[in-house]
């Protein structure tokens, strides 16, 4: 049996060609097998350079069957690239399973940085970026929906979410419904011909895109600025307070004691003392 090989994630272009590395290709080239989301999809992208690899299907529906079969050849020394569709593997796309099993089992992991529509998005959106969540696709179901979006209320940081074309405007009436005239950013099609940034409330947003039906097409990237907390929501005496108590208990422990005596958001509590909990 030959030495362990190993399993390279490589991240492939969201729509421009241009943006896959030198990396990627050569990885793509040397392994012996692609494990693809989609394999016509991605054997258009190994035509466009010429790359001759095997490809195989690993998807939601096979993800299970596959990782045994893959992790037996990583063993028998094949090594195997992952991708997806577009972008980085992983994120909101199959690998995961891959990924864990190789690690149990102690196979090499190796990860090449590249394209990424979140990140991409979020670094041209123009809110803030020095704290974020990536949430992925939002729920399907609009109470589901709803209800993720009510638990942005509090938040005070960045929100990027992943969205579809045929669920883009209802999931925008859902955000000016939940969270009002909250700034948000909507970017599509992210490095192809039409790409757009959409900067503004929810309202500007919805106005633009049922201007033109040709509007909701495409990829989206949904991104939620953080709540802004008023200045006399929490009074100096809380904020002394939670200070001080951040000294000698967990944020999470001071934020629910500061709000039991002030009567106050634990939440609100604890996102605010966020702001202050990596300082010196």
């Amino acid at each position: 049996m030959s030495d362990t090989a190993t399993l390279f994630i490589v991240p492939t272009p969201i729509g421009n060609l241009q943006d896959i590395s030198e990396r990627a290709l050569a990885t793509l080239s040397q392994v012996n097998w692609i494990a693809a989301e989609d394999t016509r999809h991605t054997q258009r992208l190994l035509q466009h350079f010429a790359i001759q690899t095997r490809t195989l299907s690993l998807h939601e529906h096979n993800e299970d069957k596959r990782t045994a079969m893959l992790c037996h050849r990583l063993k028998d020394g094949e090594s195997v690239a992952l991708v997806s569709d577009a972008g980085t593997p992983l994120i909101s796309d199959p690998g995961f399973v891959l990924v864990r099993r190789c690690r149990e089992e102690g196979i090499p992991v190796v990860a090449l940085p590249g394209p990424c529509a979140a990140i991409t998005a979020l670094s041209a959106s123009g809110l803030p970026t020095d704290r974020f969540i990536f949430e992925g696709f939002l729920p399907v179901k609009s109470q589901a929906r709803t209800n993720l979006l009510q638990s942005l209320s509090d938040r005070t940081c960045t929100s990027v979410f992943y969205e579809a074309p045929r669920r883009i405007l209802e999931t925008l009436q859902d955000v000016q419904r939940v969270l009002g005239e909250r700034h948000i950013v909507v970017a599509k099609e992210l490095t192809k011909t039409f790409e757009t940034y959409i900067d503004g409330t929810p309202a500007q947003a919805i106005d633009w895109l049922q201007q033109d039906p040709a509007h909701q097409k495409g990829e989206f990237v949904l991104i939620i600025g953080g709540a802004d907390l008023a200045e006399s929501e929490i009074s100096a005496d809380a904020e002394l307070l939670l200070r001080d108590l951040c000294e000698v208990l967990p944020l999470k422990k001071a934020a629910a004691i500061v709000a039991k005596h002030h009567n106050l958001k634990k939440n609100t509590l604890y996102q605010f003392g966020l702001t202050f909990a990596g300082e010196d």
